[in-house]
């Protein structure tokens, strides 16, 4: 049982300890600074040992209540004497990290999602139950086929939404009484990103003007953990029902519509040589759209990895050199992120370099006018 008195001697021999020690290697700890972080994370690390060795020994089943009101025959006489309590695990270190990969996963497929990849998707199946699509039996048409059979038995696109709404707060519409739009993802994703690059950016930036490569940089690993946990608490909260789920599932559908357009036979009915093209000339061509597809797939890709990174209890870390070494993981997909982003806001998404599609086109899905009603089955002559 750890009393008050052991309480506040420990720390103070802690303190007289580590000042003896800094007394004793001024000069060195000058030269190398490295050396403080050192000394103070093997001091730690003791303390620690002593800590968890006291830890439930001895300990009152009431916590030490009654010494401390003064009930019993052996209740202490100084305020010194009665129990100190052990301490309690860390709220952030208390956390399910398959949620917060779930909701990276789910951001990935968000994005892909207002990229247009399922819409897209959809229309080429109404395109091929209307035998618009001059397939038949090859790898694109059986690709359709169980595409829509599997997706009877899948989540709705209305399920969808309302689950990128409830996680990070993107699309409208879709709330409900039980659905509340996380309004705050964003903001506190943006700021997490922003902190980070800046941190990396202040870490070049002293790399190149002090004259000691073993200084500390100027990075503040406090402002980054701080946004690191902030975002993080808010994907736990509102990573909980369905979303695990619901994300392998959609997970599942994504790759089956890019064997859909992949298939050659659906690339060959538009001129396409990959997917993505595929998705550019369908946009461009059905839904007088023009998408930013690279810019959106980079954006979504390191969006994913950055959230993931969260997972991860990387960012509890107080050593500089393991923070540093770990949220270099992260630091290419930030600058990913935040280029892609601007990209977004400053620039319009280019068409294809053709037009695939008539302006005056009728939106009835009837001609008109049809064949049979022309005469001798000739295209009239314009009156113009």
């Amino acid at each position: 049982m750890t009393t008050t008195n052991d309480y506040n001697h420990m720390n103070d021999r802690i303190s007289s300890l580590l000042q003896k020690t800094i007394e004793a290697m001024g000069p060195e700890l000058v030269g190398n600074p490295e050396l403080a972080e050192v000394l103070n994370r093997m001091i730690d690390g003791q303390v620690d040992k002593y800590t968890e060795a006291q830890d439930g020994k001895n300990q009152e089943n009431d916590g030490g209540l009654a010494d401390l009101i003064g009930l019993g025959k052996d209740a202490p006489t100084d305020l010194g004497q009665t129990q100190m309590p052990p301490d309690f695990a860390d709220y952030d270190d208390t956390i399910d990290s398959d949620r917060i990969r779930a909701a990276a996963q789910l951001y990935h497929i968000c994005i892909h999602e207002l990229l247009g990849v399922f819409s897209v998707v959809d229309k080429l199946q109404e395109l091929f139950r209307a035998g618009t699509l001059r397939i038949s039996g090859d790898e694109g048409a059986l690709a359709l086929y169980r595409l829509e059979k599997h997706g009877i038995l899948r989540y709705s696109k209305r399920d969808r939404l309302m689950a990128y709404q409830r996680m990070f707060g993107y699309g409208r519409g879709y709330s409900t009484q039980s659905v509340r739009p996380n309004v705050e993802f964003h903001g506190l994703f943006k700021h997490f990103i922003i902190e980070v690059a800046e941190y990396w950016q202040q870490k070049r930036i002293s790399e190149v003007i002090r004259h000691n490569a073993n200084d500390p940089t100027f990075g503040s690993i406090a402002i980054v953990r701080r946004a690191a946990l902030d975002l993080r608490n808010n994907l736990k909260n509102t990573s909980y029902g369905n979303i695990n789920v619901l994300r392998i599932e959609t997970n599942q559908a994504l790759a089956e519509c890019f064997k859909v357009l992949e298939a050659p036979d659906i690339m060959a009915q538009f001129g396409a040589k990959n997917g993505w093209e595929t998705i550019e000339l369908v946009k461009w061509q059905y839904f007088q759209e023009s998408v930013q597809a690279s810019t959106m797939n980079r954006m979504a890709v390191a969006g994913r990895d950055i959230i993931d990174w969260l997972a991860e209890p990387y960012v509890l870390k107080n050593d500089r050199t393991q923070f540093e070494t770990l949220l270099y993981r992260i630091a290419e997909p930030v600058e990913d992120w935040i280029s892609s982003e601007e990209g977004m806001r400053m620039t319009r998404p280019t068409p294809p370099p053709r037009d695939v599609y008539a302006s005056n086109r009728s939106t009835g899905g009837v001609r008109r006018n049809p064949v049979y009603n022309r005469s001798n089955g000739r295209r009239p002559v314009s009156s113009e």
